[in-house]
Formats: structure tokens, C-alpha cells, sequence
């Protein structure tokens, strides 16, 4: 299994750039912890403000109910100065700027102004039963109170304040705001590299992977494993299974393009054979079967015009010569026919005891030509299951092709029997004949071709051929061992045998 390379890639290197996972995390982690904060700091700024406001306003009601209790002895008796000492309490205030009181009429009886104030607060008629209000603007406030004794009332206070300590939160809140920003950027980064390691360098490492596949071809590369179990581990092992599929698809397509080229490489050489037996065929319908037929013709012409006694000898010999003719003609019909079922009969399987058949074949022989001394050594084997039509054929094919290549010697021994192989069992046919070469062992089994002349020993050149094609269809296969004058031996299997030789 191979894994993707350390080395820093073009795509590493543009995806670390600013469109990588990591920066958008990055900017996505500040972000957020901007945000954040600015909306926590707005929410406490917004509720401190009000807060202040609302303290500061109770503040001064507070103070301004303390100022018109102390000053309704100072309104009852009209006195000025006592008025205007109760009021310098609220100096001690800093964001009173100012003060004032009025009598029961209306008028300014006492005030009290901040260092650097500019005016008096400004006077308000209070609403019929109404004894506090406040008023609003901007960062000053203005709050009347109504002056009560027994019930009856005595006099105004009215008190401005400016909320110059607004600003001074405002700013310690930015300050700390921009202080915890800070802080929050420093732990967006870290939480950042945290999530580069964690999320984008596999993530980064796997579409390098994917590149590589893409580019390469190369279905057997596999993305590293993830060392958490976590969603980004199963991505990669779902990526890795999906290339193990594609791998073994891969792998299963080229197997049928290699067994599809095999295949038609094996038609074609099937299809050159054909062409090549065609052509031999032709010429064996042409010149084997055209020879014969002329000599027919032309001895039935000369039957036809001989005359007298004297002819009767010179008939016998024609007659003769017709009938060699004829059985020549005969044998090359059958053999082609032969040669055509063993490819397109329909096999019937049934037991066939082999050593019987050759023993009958044998008998046949001897009995067309009973002067002959050959010796046949015939193996009792046990049967098989074969189509008995057929391997009579081939069979018949194998002893007479070894009977006819012993015909020139005085003595022959011909030989059917059978050893024991690994899983199989090893037919043959052996005779002490004519041979063959052995550098012509390819062309045996090749129909109409011959390795003998006609004068050496008759024949078509298609009994081997038919046997071929008969054990090929048993699933069997067959082949030679031979030298000149030193006989030769066919060994054939067959496929369906149904016991063993030992």
C-alpha cells in the first residue's frame, strides 16, 4: 500500500494559501470571537448605561428629597443662607453641576452651581399631583421634586446632572474590549493551528491523494489513516474502501480486456486454420476426388469400346482398377464425412469399454489381410465415459494409421494399452513402423497434410485430424513420439475417464 509523499505539493502549497481550510478557519475563529465579543460588550455597555442612569436618577431623587426636607425650614422662616448650605451638600456629588430652589410663588430662593457651570437649571412646571420627573437629554438630566409639608406644598428643588461618568465607562469598557480582543485573537490562533492539525492538514492530505489518483492513474495509492475516530477518520476510510473498489474493477476490466484480446486472438488463429483446411480441403475435392472420377471415366470408355473374346482380360484388369478407384473415393468421402461429425454430432455418453473396441478393430484388420504377421498386444482397461461412435472413430483412426505404416515390414507389433499420471490416465498406441521425422510432429494433426507420399503409403491426411477434434470435444488432448524407421507411439487422453490404471 503506498501512501502520499511529506514533500510540499502545488496544491499544498495553494491551499495553504489564502483559500485554504486552515486560513478560512482561521478568519472564521476571529471572527466569531470578534463578534462575540463586540456583541458581549455592547450588551454589558448598553445594560451598564441603563443601569447607571437608572442608579444615577435614583441618586438624585434621593438627594433632592433630602435637600427639600432639610430646606422647609429655611422656606417657612425665609432663610436664604440656611437654603443655600443644605444645597452645597451636593457638591460632594460629581455629577451634579447645579441646583436650585424655589419658594412656594415660584421664586428662586437659594442655588448651587459646580466650579466652571454655566447656568441655573432650567424651571419646569410640575403636572397637577405629579411631585417627581425627570427629563433626558443627551447625557443631562434634569429632575424636579415637589417640596411637601402637611401635606400642603412648600417649594421646588430642581437638580442638572451631567453624565460625565458615562465616558469614563465607555472608555474602560473599550479598553478592556480591546484588551479581551486581543486575548481572543491570540486563542482563535491556537484554537486555529489546533484545528489546521486536527481538520486541515488530513483534509489537505486527502485531496493531494485524490490529485495524485486522478493524475496518475494509480488505484493502489491510499490515503494515511486518521489517527481520531471521528468523521474525518470515516472520510478517509470511505476513500480508501471507494479505491480498493475502483482498484478491483480496474483490475477485473483488464482481466476481460486481456481474456477479450485472447479470446479474439484465438478466433483469429481459429479462423486462419479454417481458412488454411478450406484451401486444403478445395484442393482435395480438386485433385483427390477429380483423379479418381477421370480414371472412372476414362476406364468406362474403354469398357465401352473394347470387342470381341480378346477383351475379356484386358476387362478383368479394368474392372479391377474401377473398383480400387471407386473404394479411393469411397474412403476419402467417409473420412471428410468423419471429419465433419466429430465437430458438429451431439455427444451421447455412455460406458465404453476401449479394450474391446481394439480387439474388434483388430480382427477387421487381420481379416483383410490374413497373410500379414502382426502381433497385437491389446490391455484390459477399464471403460470410460465417452460418446462410443466417436471413439470408435478415433480409435479405428489410431490401429489402422499403425497397421498401415507396418505394411512394409515382414513382422510388426502393434501395441494398445494405458499408464497412470497425477490426475489423468494416458492412453497410446504404439507400433515398431515406419516413424516419422520429428521435426515434422506439428503438422500431424493438421488436415490434409501427409508425411508420406501416396506412393509410400496411401491415404487422405484427415484420420489424425478427426482424432484431435474427437478427444478435444471428450476434453482430452492428443500427441506423438516417432522416429524414422523406429515406429511411433499416440498418446491421448480422455477426459471423462471414470477409474484409474494403475
Amino acid at each position: 500500500m503506498k501512501h502520499p509523499s511529506g514533500n510540499s505539493s502545488p496544491l499544498t502549497a495553494r491551499m495553504l494559501g489564502s483559500s485554504s481550510i486552515s486560513a478560512k478557519l482561521t478568519r472564521m475563529n476571529v471572527m466569531v470571537s470578534g463578534l462575540v465579543l463586540l456583541l458581549a460588550v455592547v450588551a454589558f455597555f448598553v445594560y451598564d448605561l441603563i443601569s447607571f442612569r437608572q442608579n444615577l436618577i435614583r441618586n438624585l431623587q434621593t438627594s433632592a428629597q433630602i435637600v427639600g426636607a432639610n430646606s422647609v425650614s429655611a422656606l417657612l422662616f425665609d432663610d436664604p443662607e440656611s437654603a443655600t448650605t443644605t444645597l452645597e451638600a451636593l457638591r460632594s456629588s460629581p455629577d451634579v453641576v447645579s441646583a436650585k430652589l424655589l419658594d412656594n410663588n415660584g421664586q428662586a430662593f437659594a442655588g448651587f452651581e459646580q466650579p466652571g457651570a454655566t447656568e441655573l437649571p432650567p424651571t419646569v412646571a410640575l403636572p397637577h399631583g405629579v411631585n417627581d420627573q425627570t427629563w433626558t437629554t443627551g447625557n443631562r438630566v434634569l429632575l424636579a421634586h415637589r417640596i411637601l409639608f402637611e401635606g400642603k406644598p412648600a417649594g421646588m428643588v430642581y437638580i442638572s446632572a451631567q453624565l460625565t461618568e458615562t465616558r469614563h465607562r465607555a472608555l474602560q469598557y473599550l479598553l478592556i474590549a480591546a484588551v479581551i480582543l486581543l486575548f481572543c485573537m491570540g486563542a482563535a490562533l491556537l484554537i486555529s493551528a489546533t484545528a489546521r492539525r486536527l481538520i486541515a492538514r488530513p483534509v489537505i492530505a486527502l485531496a493531494e491523494t485524490a490529485r495524485r489518483v486522478s493524475r496518475e492513474r494509480d488505484y493502489s495509492v491510499r490515503a494515511g489513516p486518521h489517527r481520531d475516530h471521528d468523521e474525518i477518520a470515516v472520510l478517509i476510510e470511505s476513500f480508501n474502501e471507494m479505491l480498493a473498489q475502483i482498484q478491483d474493477q480496474d483490475r477485473a476490466l483488464t482481466r476481460a480486456r486481456d481474456n477479450l484480446e485472447l479470446r479474439v486472438q484465438e478466433r483469429t488463429a481459429a479462423l486462419r486454420a479454417a481458412n488454411r483446411e478450406l484451401e486444403a480441403f478445395s484442393y482435395t475435392v480438386a485433385h483427390d476426388l477429380r483423379g479418381p472420377l477421370d480414371a472412372v471415366m476414362g476406364m468406362v470408355y474403354l469398357l465401352e469400346h473394347l470387342e470381341g473374346d480378346g477383351g475379356e482380360t484386358q476387362r478383368q484388369e479394368i474392372l479391377k482398377q474401377l473398383g480400387s478407384s471407386t473404394r479411393g473415393m469411397a474412403g476419402l468421402i467417409d473420412d471428410l464425412l468423419n471429419l465433419s461429425r466429430a465437430s458438429t454430432l451431439a455427444l451421447k455418453k455412455e460406458t465404453v469399454d476401449l479394450s474391446a473396441m481394439a480387439r474388434e478393430i483388430a480382427e477387421d484388420l487381420k481379416r483383410t489381410e490374413p497373410e500379414r504377421r502382426v502381433e497385437f498386444r491389446i490391455a484390459a482397461l477399464p471403460p470410460v465415459e465417452a460418446d462410443s461412435g466417436l471413439m470408435r472413430v478415433a480409435l479405428d483412426n489410431l490401429i489402422r494409421n499403425a497397421w498401415k505404416y507396418t505394411s512394409r515390414h515382414e513382422t510388426a507389433h502393434i501395441e494398445f494399452g494405458a499408464v497412470r499420471r497425477p490426475g489423468e490416465t494416458l492412453y497410446y498406441v504404439r507400433d515398431d513402423g515406419a516413424g516419422f521425422d520429428p521435426r515434422m510432429n506439428d503438422q500431424l494433426f493438421q488436415p490434409f497434410h501427409r508425411l508420406h507420399s501416396r506412393g509410400e503409403f496411401p491415404g487422405t491426411g484427415i484420420g489424425l485430424a478427426t482424432v484431435q477434434r474427437i478427444l478435444a470435444r471428450h476434453g482430452g488432448r492428443i500427441w506423438a513420439e516417432g522416429a524414422v524407421e523406429q515406429g511411433a507411439t499416440f498418446w491421448f487422453t480422455v477426459k471423462s475417464a471414470s477409474s484409474a490404471v494403475a
